[in-house]
Parts: structure tokens; sequence; C-alpha cells
């Protein structure tokens, strides 16, 4: 350990020289999620309007505070912002044209950070926070394993930004990353991790299209819930319910798989890979979730690619994939990512899981939605549309799409033609609006006299 400190002194350096280190055309990683950097951003900003030009940041999933580069550069003059996963912080600064998305499919941000056939996509400067030094010279990643890794040893210049309140979430695989592997370190404030705020109490609509899941659901199912209120609604159900045995194979680590593991329902037992497990890799949820994940060996902090890969999800059998989206149109063709050109979130790995879940023994891919929305004025719109709004970014192919859930019902489209999946799609419409779904599949010839719906 000694040696260790010693080393840890020789590279330890303040925020502002860390900063002092970015050059103008240099490309900037930020850790992912939770492990956005806090300091050495302030640092950076304080840069703005310097002499330094043309420097890329890119995020992954932006979370609290603002990043100051975005903050302290309204003009663009010294920062350009990138995120491959959009928040809402990410929305709002691209509404004024202050950060653009980089889309992929999230298991391949492990191949894009370690082959070298993607060189052109490393960073000259990585910063990520991270939990203090362990008596081994690691530092763990905690919350947000996903391609940090890969991206630290690759890029030409990698610092470390410690937190004390950072969990130390343990593997798994690319959960750490050695002294000897970074070049500075930077002590940081310890701020605390952000967390996110509660849920809102889900509506009728989202407990009835949840209760149509939930009947979908085997004992020994391993589970993916995605992002948003509705996956964890139905995480807590799981809780409730007589189902056993369950497993955990979800690129997000979120609040409700507390509950099932305080429940008793979680045991991991019946996976064949990373089996006793619960095998994520990030975390965003409250600080209650942060506590359980530290140091707990029954949770697996995993590089994206172990956790994604449509090859590693259907290792499992019965992977049960849950995921929200925005629109589908009546050739079944699913945005989650867009309002038509403005752009919500990211593909992320809805598209690994619809296509793992498939491929898997007895698993099943849900896309749940509900079938309206109120726009800023108070009008009423249906998320089935004859065509998907323009500009829509098609987030999953309609080949691949396979259980779709409304509050009006669930569809299973695999196998139908593009009659029956007009017609299974204006069933799960709402009813005031699928008299016009059909005139329009009527319009488009995807409406044959056979077609019934069963009002």
């Amino acid at each position: 350990m000694g040696t260790y400190l010693d080393e840890y002194k020789r590279k330890l350096i303040s925020t502002e020289k860390a900063a002092q280190l970015v050059k103008s055309g240099d490309t900037i990683e930020y850790g992912m999620f939770a492990t956005k950097p806090i300091d050495f951003d302030a640092a950076l900003g304080q840069r703005a309007g310097t002499g330094l030009e043309k420097v890329s940041i890119r995020g992954t999933g932006t979370v609290l505070p603002v990043p100051e580069v975005i903050k302290s550069d309204p003009e663009q003059k010294s920062f350009q912002y990138f995120s491959w996963y959009f928040t809402a912080i990410d929305r709002k600064a691209g509404d004024f044209g202050l950060a653009c998305h980089c889309p992929f499919n999230y298991h391949e941000a492990t191949m894009l950070a370690y082959s070298p056939a993607f060189a052109h996509a490393w960073a000259d400067v990585w910063v990520a926070q991270v939990s203090p030094m362990d008596p081994s010279g690691c530092f763990n990643f905690g919350l947000g394993n996903s391609h940090n890794r890969g991206i630290a040893l690759n890029s030409k210049i990698a610092i470390v930004e410690v937190n004390q309140n950072m969990p130390r979430c343990l593997g798994g695989s690319d959960e750490f990353i050695h002294i000897s592997e970074i070049d500075y370190i930077i002590e940081g404030t310890n701020q605390p991790v952000f967390a996110v705020p509660p849920a809102p109490e889900p509506d009728e609509a989202e407990q009835k299209i949840a209760k149509y899941i939930l009947e979908e659901i085997p004992d020994g199912a391993c589970l993916q819930l995605g992002i948003g209120a509705l996956p964890n609604l139905i995480g807590n159900l799981i809780a409730e319910s007589d189902l056993k045995e369950l497993g955990i194979q979800s690129e997000m680590f979120c609040d409700a798989m507390v509950r099932l593991y305080e429940k008793g329902k979680i045991t991991n037992n019946m996976k064949a890979k990373d089996r006793h497990k619960s095998a994520y890799s990030f975390c965003l949820g409250s600080k209650e979730t942060y506590d359980f994940l530290h140091e707990n060996p029954r949770c697996a902090s995993m590089a994206v690619f172990d956790v994604n890969s449509p090859q590693a999800i259907a290792a499992n059998d019965n992977s049960i994939s849950i995921n929200n989206i925005l629109e589908i149109d009546l050739f079944s063709q699913v945005c989650s990512e867009t309002h038509g050109l403005r752009q919500i979130s990211g593909t992320g790995g809805q598209l690994d899981f619809v296509e793992g879940a498939f491929h898997s023994k007895g698993g099943k891919s849900f896309l749940a939605f509900s079938s309206t929305f109120k726009d800023k004025d108070g009008n009423l719109h249906s998320r089935i549309r004859p065509l998907l709004t323009p500009g829509a970014i098609v987030t999953v192919p309609r080949t691949v799409v396979q259980y779709v859930v409304s509050e009006y019902g669930i569809a299973n489209l695999k196998s139908l033609s593009i009659w029956g999946r007009a017609e299974a799609l204006i069933n799960l419409a709402h009813p005031d609006f699928r008299d016009e779904l059909i005139k329009s599949a009527k319009g488009m010839n995807i409406w044959s006299r056979t077609n019934h719906i069963p009002f």
C-alpha cells in the first residue's frame, strides 16, 4: 500500500492544473451518468473564452449539476457538448443548440471504447468521478461502469476525480481502473452523488399496462427494466406478486430492484450467465439504492457489452425486457427517442434488449406506451399514428418488434402481416382515434375487407 500512496501523491494535482491539460481541438470524454466529473468540469468551464477553441466534450446521460462547459459558453466559442444518451438536461441544451446527440446502440459502446477500428472516436482526455482508491490501488467506477474503462485506457490522458460519496460497486467486469493505468488524480469536493427524484404516482393507464405485462412474466424470469416510471411500477408490482426465483440482467439498476430483493423475489439462481448475481452497467436511483449497491456481492457492475449484447441477453432463458416508447405507426415502426425532429432520449439499450429477449428461450420483449398524450395546449393526440411524425427516428424496426402494450391491451406482432399489424395496433388505440386510423389504413392500402375491429 505504501508504494501506491507514493504514486498517489505523485499523480495528485489540482482541478485547475487538470483543466489546463486540455488543448484546443481536444475531445474530452466525461464519465457516464452519475460519474460525470463536477470539479474538473467547473475548472474547465472557467477557461471559456480564454483562447481555448474547438474543444468537444462528450457525456452519456447528463445529470445535475448542469455542466459548466455548457453554462459558461453559450456562444460555443470554446466548447461543443455532445451526449450519447439525451436526458432532460441534454434536451434543454439541445433546444438552444448547445448539445448534439451521438447515435449508437448501447452495447456497442464497449466495442467503440476498445477496438482500434474506432480509434477516431477515442478521447484525448478522459475524466470521471470514482470511489476512493482501495488497498490494491484500484479506483471503482461506482454507479457508471458502462464503457468508462475502455475509454480511459485508450485516452491520451486519463484523470480520476475522487468522490468519497461514490459507492463502490463490485464486479462483474471492467468495474475499476488501477492507479498504474491513470495519469492524474483530482480530489474532488465530495459533493453528494446525483440521485433521481421520487417518481410521480402512476396514472390509471400505466397501472393497466403494468398488469397486462405482469401476466406474461413466468417464474424464473430474467428481468430488464428500462428507464422511467412505468418499468419501476412494474418492478414494484412484481415485488407484491407470487412470482419467484427471478433474476436481473438490466443495463440500469433501478429503485424497484431493491424492493424485489427485500421481498425475496431476486435469487438469480435460474440464470445461465452470471448466476447468483444481478448484472447491470449503471445505476440511476435514490440514495437508498446507492447504499444497497455499495460493496454488495450479490450485484455485479459490468461493462455494457457484457450486459447488453443481444448474445449475452439471449444466454439466459426467459429474458423479459420492458421499455417505454414515444409513438408507433401502423406499419409497427417504433420511435422511442424523438418528438419529430426534437431529440428526447436515445436508442440506448432498447434495441439490444428487444432483440436479445426475443432470441432467449421463452423470452419476451415488451414495448409499452399510454395510447394518448396531451400537447402544451391540452389537445389530445394518439401515440399510434398512420405514419411516424415527420422527422421521427425509427428506434426499433418493425421486423424486430414483438409485444406492444397500451392501456387497451397487449399484442404480439411477430409473424403478423402488414394488415394484421395495423389491425392489432388499432385495437390498442384510444377509441376516439380508431375510426380515423382505419380510414388512414385503407388509404395506405394496409387494410383488407377481412380486417375487423372487436370494439
